[in-house]
């Protein structure tokens, strides 16, 4: 039942016998690799406790220095928490190629407690309204609203953005925690007991495990978008005078779904290179999500040419004040960087089928618009932040302020958080199998070879 895999020195599984017993061995060890890249992030962290120490010396009354802060939330938000969709959109659309890699995308539910942790010091950064300043929907000082509805309604979104990832990701892993239950003794056994909570594999548990599934993978859709609603605006737009674009919402929540595929690329070569899952996660997964990537990149493009044509035509003076600001004055580095990256790059990369049907290529796709992303946050908040201080809320006035460079604070902020990312990641999946074993072990059930002419082929059914 087990046949040779192709690099990386493992053996291929085939039967849920097999496909059980050989995840549920790779839950047990940590490698001598797994604990130096947990130490090594450990201490990435601790350099981002020391970045935010300094960054609370400069309090909290400017909001300049905290532009390449706010761009961190805004990019783990759009990437990390993002990742999630990964599985739940292709779960909806019953697609067997996702089934081994939705657990490596689910297990991002967790980086939200960690982004959650790190918005907090922004509501404290964020001004109220009693100061003139803009709103969601309104201009000048507001009475009839509380000072701090901003900071409210934006809490509460990423608060149950991360809830409901958490929860999405413990459902999905009932089974599997069953599983080690079931094949674990002592201490190792009742921790587990408790966090399968009394699941035993009957049709009723089964039954409400798809439905459970469906509901928070809906219900985490939902809250993906008013979160990047809620914090793009408060966060971002509302900062800058004359700025006023009823699209940037919806292209900073449909900017998210492409940084997600693109995040749970580069975990896929990472688990594949680095920890032997080849024989799991193959051609297909990256095919799959390649063409993903590819259609989200053209999309990227529509979202910012919809809202650039009208500040373009449009050419009030604070429209043009806008785009001086963020694509052709300070930040046009930042600019051209993502747009090279998120859209042209992948354009003509991915439109090769040859690079579209590998490994190496949607992930060096996906690690550019990785990098892309990481500017187009940087050239959004950080100008923002910038001019958030100006005497008047409802326009900008020219020449704009230079670009704000990142200082030390900022260096060690970022390096720390993805160092934290990779840490909460890591950890995880030693508590969660980072191969989903009872979606594996379904697959089975629906694979079938049939002989067709000279040859056998592969016939794969569907659930419904």
């Amino acid at each position: 039942m087990r046949s040779g895999s192709a690099d990386d020195g493992h053996t291929a599984v085939s039967g849920p016998v097999e496909v059980s017993r050989d995840l549920l061995e790779r839950t047990r060890p940590a490698s001598r690799l797994f604990w130096w890249a947990a130490g090594g992030s450990a201490a990435l962290l601790a350099l981002g406790v020391i970045g935010f120490v300094i960054r609370l010396g400069d309090g909290i009354e400017k909001t300049d220095p905290w532009g390449y802060y706010a761009a961190l939330v805004a990019f783990l938000l759009t990437t990390a928490q993002a990742a999630p969709m990964v599985a739940i959109a292709p779960r909806l659309a019953k697609a067997h190629w996702r089934r081994p890699i939705s657990r490596a995308a689910e297990i991002f539910g967790v980086v939200g407690v960690l982004n959650l942790i790190l918005f907090i010091p922004l509501v404290w950064v964020l001004p109220d309204l009693g100061d003139g300043r803009r709103s969601l929907w309104f201009f000048g000082e507001v009475r009839s609203m509380p000072a701090h509805m901003p900071h409210i309604v934006t809490t509460i979104s990423m608060t149950a953005l991360a809830v409901v990832g958490c929860a999405l990701l413990w459902v999905s892993s009932l089974p599997d925690l069953a599983s080690i239950r079931d094949n674990s003794g002592g201490r190792r056994r009742r921790i587990f007991a408790k966090l399968a909570n009394g699941w035993h594999g009957t049709s009723r548990q089964w039954f409400t495990q798809y439905h459970r599934l469906g509901i928070l993978g809906a219900f985490y859709f939902m809250m993906l978008v008013f979160t990047h609603f809620a914090f793009s605006v408060e966060f971002g737009m509302s900062l800058v005078p004359g700025w006023i674009d009823a699209l940037f919402p919806a292209t900073h929540a449909a900017n998210s779904l492409q940084a997600g595929v693109a995040t749970v690329l580069v975990v896929m070569f990472l688990l594949r290179r680095f920890c032997g899952f080849g024989d799991y996660i193959e051609l297909d997964q990256f095919w799959g999500l390649g063409k993903l990537l590819f259609a989200l990149s053209l999309l990227w493009f529509w979202f910012w040419f919809s809202s650039f044509i009208i500040l373009w035509y449009g050419k009030k003076p604070n429209e043009e004040a806008v785009l001086d600001l963020m694509m052709v004055g300070p930040y046009m580095p930042a600019f051209v960087t993502a747009f090279v990256l998120n859209f042209v790059a992948p354009l003509f990369m991915m439109v090769w089928n040859p690079v579209r049907k590998s490994i190496w290529g949607p992930t060096l796709v996906a690690t550019g618009v990785l990098i892309g992303t990481l500017f187009d946050r940087i050239r959004i908040y950080v100008s923002a932040y910038t001019v958030a201080g100006a005497e008047d809320k409802h326009e900008m006035h020219l020449p704009l302020p230079p670009a704000n460079l990142p200082d030390l604070a900022d260096v060690l902020l970022w390096v720390g958080a993805l160092g934290g990312v990779a840490l909460v990641y890591l950890m995880s999946t030693r508590v969660i199998p980072v191969i989903n074993i009872w979606e594996q072990k379904e697959a089975l059930l629906y694979k079938i070879h049939k002989p067709f002419h000279r040859t056998e082929v592969l016939v794969l059914g569907k659930k419904d």
